[in-house]
This record gives C-alpha cells, structure tokens and sequence, in this order.
C-alpha cells in the first residue's frame, strides 16, 4: 500500500497525511434543515446559503455520476425520552421532537427517489444509526460530507466516518458554521487528524 505524500498541516509533519479518495464516494449531506437554514430558526446560521448552494452542485453531480446520496435530520420522541444527555445539554434540540412546532426539522433541499433519510438523536451521522451498514452494502469507501454544523454534526461524523473505515471528505465551501473562525478553525483540525477538506471542484471532479 502506498500512502498518499505527506503536506505539512497545522498541527505540525506529526499530522500530514492524506486518507485520499477511493473508488466508490458517496454523498452525505449532514442536517440541512430548516432550523439551521433560516435565520429565526432554533440554531440559525448567519449565511446558510453558499453552503446550500454548493451542497446543491455536490448532489447533483453525484446523481449524474450514479453515486448514492444520503441524507440525515434528528429526530427525537414528543418526550424526548431518546435524547439522552445530549437533550439535557443542548434543550434547543426540543424543536426536533415529533409534533414539535415550526417544522424546523425539514430538509432544506428534497431527497430524489430512492435517496435514504437516515434519523438520527446525537451528532455523529453513524453513531446508533443504519448509515454505515447502508454505504458498505453499496459499496462505499469515500464519504464526501457537506452540511451543518461544520463544529457539531459535520466534525463528529467526519470523525465516526474514519473510524468505520470510510474516507472522509469534507467539502470546505458546502458546511457553514456560526462565525468564520469557529468554521475555519474546525476544517484546519478535521484536515489536520481525521480527514481531508477539500474545496468544492475538486469533490465535483471526483464525482
């Protein structure tokens, strides 16, 4: 096995390497949801929409490419009874119960046919959820993430993605976060230790 050339990141030569990407990527498209992509929503993003927009181009390319796209929301009980701890943490997560108002909880962009929604209750896209055994039985091996937030759910996903075994892909310009320096400052860790950001025509290219 021949490992890709080391680039000096941030954190020093200790923290150079590249996953690379395989043969088989799939999209991921991490908590695109009203409650982020509206400003009045619960967690509200100041400028949702050129990250909405490259997640649009990344979808449609990986649909023309026949890769598989997949989709993930939260989604709790009306009483919450499966948010755990992280509930009690974060109690603005109330607005994805079932039956809570607002609609928060929507998917900002539309799955096509056949595209799954995996529900999740945590950060993590894969923790307690069907999406790795989903993307091996279609033969995955690269994960391209995009979607909110670039601290949260976008980190803690591109973090479970390495440990399932998947190359992970985190597509800098389709993720948006509450200020620059918190969006930036997690992409420099992410392609630092747990995987390669990288800008949106490159991912294009790829799919």
């Amino acid at each position: 096995m021949t490992l890709p050339e080391p680039v000096p990141g941030p954190h020093g030569s200790a923290f150079s390497g590249r996953v690379g990407w395989g043969s088989r990527p799939a999209v991921v498209v991490i908590d695109l949801v009203r409650a982020y992509t509206e400003r009045e929503g619960p967690f509200g993003l100041p400028e949702p929409g050129p990250a909405v927009e490259a997640t649009v181009a990344l979808v449609d390319a990986a649909r023309a490419g026949g890769h598989p796209v997949v989709w993930t929301v939260v989604r709790y009980a009306p009483d919450l009874a499966d948010g755990g701890l992280f509930v009690r943490k974060v109690p603005a997560l109330a607005a994805f119960a079932d039956g809570a108002p607002g609609g928060w909880g929507e998917l900002t962009l539309q799955p096509g046919p056949g595209e799954p929604v995996v529900v999740k209750q945590y950060a993590s896209a894969f923790f307690g959820t069907s999406l790795a055994p989903t993307l091996h039985a279609a033969g995955v091996d690269t994960v391209v993430l995009a979607g909110v937030s670039t601290s949260g759910c976008v980190r803690a996903t591109a973090m479970d993605a390495l440990n399932s075994g998947f190359r992970p892909q985190v597509v800098r310009d389709a993720c948006a976060d509450r200020t620059p320096a918190v969006h930036e400052g997690n992409l420099a860790d992410l392609d630092a230790k747990y995987a390669d950001v990288v800008d949106l025509p490159e991912a294009l290219a790829h799919l």
